[in-house]
This record gives structure tokens, C-alpha cells and sequence, in this order.
């Protein structure tokens, strides 16, 4: 269905900056492929920069399954920034290499590009990517909509990795002037307005709220068939996921018959398999990372979801694309989280949160459900009316648009009493 303002959206031409895009998996590769689809079924003309798929290595996207969409337009709408150094480091200072060679050569394409543009929409993390962005509003002179995906460097100091006081003061320094810049910000959870307004004093009314979401096709509630009781992990299992959780919790399972398939990547993975082979675990299964399509149809066989944020006070700001996805299928959520992921869980009833982030709190939750099948189709059906209420990229993209086409000065309802406390999508 056309938005509205179609009409006036002939002729208006938006630059996409990102480093991730289709067909990498992972929620922000997902979330610019929407956004540029939803875009040009509105008939903007949109170009996306962007690097070579390499998340989270890039040997996977040499499966042409992953080359799924004939809709994108890779020869007159993309262009795409080779790197040297193709593979996620585990090291701090060569992932900074790698992310400062990429804002390097995107910052070369700007400033010998000969386009124009209408608007400059960049998304973030990593910080050096919105740097780029800044530079791009300056040298097209045009509007900076800038998209918050994560807190950074925030999130540098919750996985623990790099706590250099000095240099993470720069950051914080370089981020408060991204956040100044930017003509408007786009933040993906709403536990990021209250941070970015208390520390940086950014007005309420530059911040827009467009959560990751899902298509109208992509909703289903699939009963599982299987006689196996199942419970699924998707996604990132890296620094700032407690790894140790999940593989205490699949130890535990395995003593109920309980089956634990896990389809995830990151830093963390290879220690969960040998974990996994030591303890000779046979009811957990490990999978391959797949296609979007594929990977939501594997988590609507499955009874349960879980997921996992070690406990800094930086990740009670998120919500992982993973209990959207949950959600997106109809499964309930038992998850290790606090915050704004518990409240979203809690408050509308789609899963339990462990109190005490423990796996044996978490193993009684799973149970409860596994012996409760009216409890599940409960939540389930909670979880599938919150997407449909919430969680739609159709609707969700209007945000976007109304601030492309300068149509909403205060696109958020706020209820407020000391602080920001809800913000809403109108």
C-alpha cells in the first residue's frame, strides 16, 4: 500500500551510508535492506554506499542463496567498498583498523562523488561510519538524518574489551558532536532517548523512534509437529551475549530431553561447540548461518526462543533483533535480560525473564511452558498482536519518510514525568 505523500517523492534522492548491508544477515543488514526497499517502493531514488558482504565472514556469501532479492539493484543503486582485511578480529585494535579503512575509502568516494542528493541518511554503529555521514552533509550540503543502532562506544565499555579511559573520552566526545550535528536521529529502542537527552542534553523533539520490525509476509504462527520438545537460539553469540549461560542451560536441558538447536555466530561460538563436544551434549544442534527467510522459518518450528545480554547497565538500553524475530514467529521468549528487553517481554506478556540471570532460573521457565501448552499459545498470540501493533516495517517506515519529506517536527508521544518514560510511534 502507497503512503500518502508519494506524489512528492518522485524526484527526491536519498544517500544511504552503511556498513552493513543485504545480503549480510544479522538485524542491520536486515534493517537498510527494508529501509531501502520501502524507500524505492515510494519511488525515491536511493543509492546505497556500503563495503562488500563480510558479516560475519565472508565466505558464507559465496552461497548464491544468500543473493536472494532480484529486487535490489546492485549496478545502478549500490556501491560497495572493498577491504583488505575481510574478516572480523577478535582483537580490539584490528577491528578499529578494519573500521577506519572502511570510513576512509567511503570518505574518498564522497568527496570525488559528482551526484547530488536530497538527504544524507547514515546508521550507526560503527561511530567512524556517522563520521562519514557528517562529512557527507557538508559536502552535499544537505540534511544529516542520523540512525542510532547501538550506544558507542557505550557498548565498547559493557563487552569489557577496551577501557581506556583517554580514548574512550574521545569517542564519547566525537559521538555527543555526531548527535549536535545531525539534523535528525533515528534510534531503533527507545531505552537510547533517555541517555542520549540526560548525557548530551539532545532536545527531545530531534529524536525519532523507528524500531527494527518485520514484513506483513514474515509473520506466522506455525505449531511445531515435533514429538521433541525444542528451544532455539538465534543470533550473535559474541562479547556482549553471556555465553556462559547458554551453555550451562544446555547442559541442564540435556538431562530433560529438552532439544537445543542453536543457528549463531560470533566471537563465542567455537567455545559453546567444544563445550557442547566436551560434555558430550547430544541433544544440542548447531546450524549454519542462513537466509533471513530460512532462519525465521526454523524459529517458528521451535517452542521457545532464548535470549541472553550479559549484565551491563549500557545493554538495558537495547532490544535485540532476536526477540523481534521470536516475536515475528509466534514463539514465546524465555531470556536473561534486563531493562528495556525485559520490560517489552514482561509488559505485554510474551515470555518469562529470569530475576537472577542464572541457567538453572531459566531451565524452570522452559519447563513451566513445556508442561503448559495454553500458557505458550498465550504468549504467542500476545507476542504475533505486539508485532502487528508495533512492529511492522510498512508502518514503521513512515517515521523515515516523514522526516525525508520535513512533515514532522515532534513525530513522538511522549508521556513524561521526571524523564522520559514512554515514547511511542504515532
Amino acid at each position: 500500500m502507497k503512503l500518502y505523500w508519494s506524489e512528492v517523492a518522485l524526484t527526491k534522492r536519498v544517500l544511504v551510508i552503511s556498513q552493513h548491508f543485504y545480503p549480510e544477515i544479522g538485524s542491520a543488514g536486515n534493517r537498510i535492506k527494508n529501509i531501502y526497499k520501502l524507500l524505492k517502493d515510494e519511488n525515491y531514488d536511493v543509492n546505497v554506499l556500503t563495503t562488500e558482504p563480510t558479516y560475519p565472514n565472508k565466505k558464507i556469501y559465496h552461497d548464491e542463496q544468500f543473493w536472494d532479492d532480484e529486487s535490489i539493484d546492485e549496478e545502478n543503486d549500490v556501491t560497495r567498498i572493498g577491504v583488505k582485511n575481510r574478516k572480523y578480529s577478535r582483537s580490539i585494535i584490528n577491528r578499529l583498523m578494519y573500521y577506519l579503512e572502511i570510513a576512509f575509502k567511503m570518505m574518498l568516494f564522497i568527496l570525488t562523488d559528482r551526484k547530488k542528493y536530497d538527504v544524507i541518511f547514515v546508521t550507526s554503529p560503527p561511530i567512524f561510519i556517522a563520521v562519514v555521514g557528517l562529512l557527507a552533509k557538508y559536502r552535499y550540503r544537505r540534511p544529516l538524518i542520523l540512525d542510532i543502532r547501538d550506544l558507542w562506544p557505550e557498548s565498547l565499555k559493557g563487552v569489557g574489551v577496551f577501557n581506556y579511559p583517554v580514548v574512550i573520552s574521545v569517542f564519547s566526545r566525537l559521538e555527543k558532536i555526531l548527535y549536535v550535528k545531525a539534523d535528525h536521529i533515528i534510534v531503533n529502542s527507545e531505552g537510547f532517548i533517555r541517555f542520549m537527552t540526560e548525557k548530551y542534553a539532545i532536545p527531545l523533539n530531534k529524536i525519532h523512534f523507528m524500531p527494527n520490525a518485520a514484513n506483513r509476509n514474515e509473520i506466522s504462527m506455525i505449531e511445531s509437529g515435533s514429538d521433541v520438545f525444542k528451544v532455539m537460539y538465534a543470533g550473535n553469540i559474541g562479547l556482549a551475549q553471556d555465553v556462559t549461560v547458554l551453555m550451562d542451560l544446555a547442559k541442564e536441558l540435556n538431562g530433560y530431553n529438552i532439544e537445543l538447536t542453536v543457528m549463531g555466530y560470533g566471537f563465542k561460538k567455537k567455545e559453546f561447540v567444544r563445550f557442547a563436544k566436551e560434555h558430550k551434549l547430544t541433544n544440542v544442534r548447531f546450524l549454519k548461518p542462513t537466509t533471513r527467510q530460512e532462519c525465521l522459518h526454523i524459529i517458528s518450528e521451535h517452542h521457545i526462543g532464548i535470549v541472553t545480554l550479559n549484565g551491563k547497565q549500557v545493554f538495558e538500553t537495547v532490544l535485540p533483533g532476536k526477540i523481534v524475530d521470536y516475536m515475528t514467529c509466534g514463539i514465546p521468549i524465555v531470556a536473561s535480560v534486563s531493562g528495556y528487553a525485559k520490560d517489552v517481554i514482561v509488559s505485554h506478556e510474551a515470555g518469562i525473564v529470569s530475576e537472577t540471570n542464572t541457567a538453572d532460573e531459566m531451565l524452570r521457565h522452559i519447563l513451566y511452558l513445556y508442561q503448559h501448552p495454553s500458557k505458550r499459545g498465550e504468549m504467542s498470540r500476545n507476542s504475533l498482536n505486539y508485532v502487528k501493533k508495533h512492529f511492522f516495517w510498512e508502518k514503521n517506515i513512515e517515521v523515515l519518510i516523514r522526516l525525508i519529506e520535513n512533515k514532522s517536527s515532534e513525530p513522538l508521544h511522549v508521556e513524561q514525568t521526571e524523564s522520559v518514560d514512554k515514547v511511542e510511534v504515532l
